[in-house]
């Protein structure tokens, strides 16, 4: 079997499903409701257009991919029209790795993909790059979708909770849309807004008392 990233590098010799040619709607709204805040990181950036999105909307921006040829692509895009997107080939689960910090994560499609061993993973990944009260945004499949089609893992919400339990706030979990351009595909998927929580201050030791 091939490894992951070739399997998803492999979905770019086409047009993936998920890549609509323009960003997915529940971002945007988030972004005109002002939750996108600061500095940005797009993590499963693919081709870009989320993370290019929010470089219009004058947010410093990156975005991540393993895939090699949708960073390719990413990268094209940019370059098109003339954007100031740092694209960056790395995984969502070493994040550390960039030397980056990010007022905003979004992560749209991404989450689903993780075994259930890659998420205490993903969550520590995401707060090594986020600054204390930072805000990180999942849209991801939710059980309500069919599985007919196949397609990744559904996402409970209480899945969400248990894996963002510790270190994390719950802003908020709702019911959104995922857009694709497979018509088989309903879209049902859960849009989640966490916060870093602050790290707290380590108590200082009190000197002995005199004997």
């Amino acid at each position: 079997m091939l490894p992951l990233v070739h399997l998803f590098d492999r979905a770019y010799d086409g047009t993936p499903p998920w890549e609509i040619g323009r960003p997915q709607r529940e971002f945007v709204e988030l972004e005109e409701q002002g939750e996108i805040r600061g500095r940005v990181l797009d993590v499963g950036c693919g081709t870009g257009e989320n993370a290019l999105f929010y470089v219009s909307r004058h947010h410093d921006t990156w975005g991540v991919d393993f895939a090699p040829s949708a960073i390719r692509r990413a990268r094209e895009k940019a370059e098109r029209r003339g954007a100031a997107v740092h694209f960056e080939e790395s995984s969502a689960l070493d994040l550390s790795r960039l030397g980056e910090t990010f007022d905003t994560v979004t992560d749209c499609g991404l989450f689903h993909t993780f075994l259930d061993e890659h998420r205490p993973v993903y969550s520590a990944s995401v707060a090594a790059v986020l600054r204390p009260g930072g805000r990180l945004f999942i849209l991801c499949f939710s059980e309500r979708e069919p599985t007919d089609w196949g397609g990744p893992r559904r996402v409970t919400e209480a899945e969400l909770h248990v894996t963002f339990a510790k270190g994390w706030k719950i802003r908020w979990v709702r019911e959104a849309r995922f857009e694709t351009t497979m018509p088989q595909i309903t879209g049902h998927a859960w849009l989640a807004a966490l916060e870093r929580a602050p790290v707290a201050p380590r108590a200082r030791r009190r000197p002995p008392a005199p004997p």
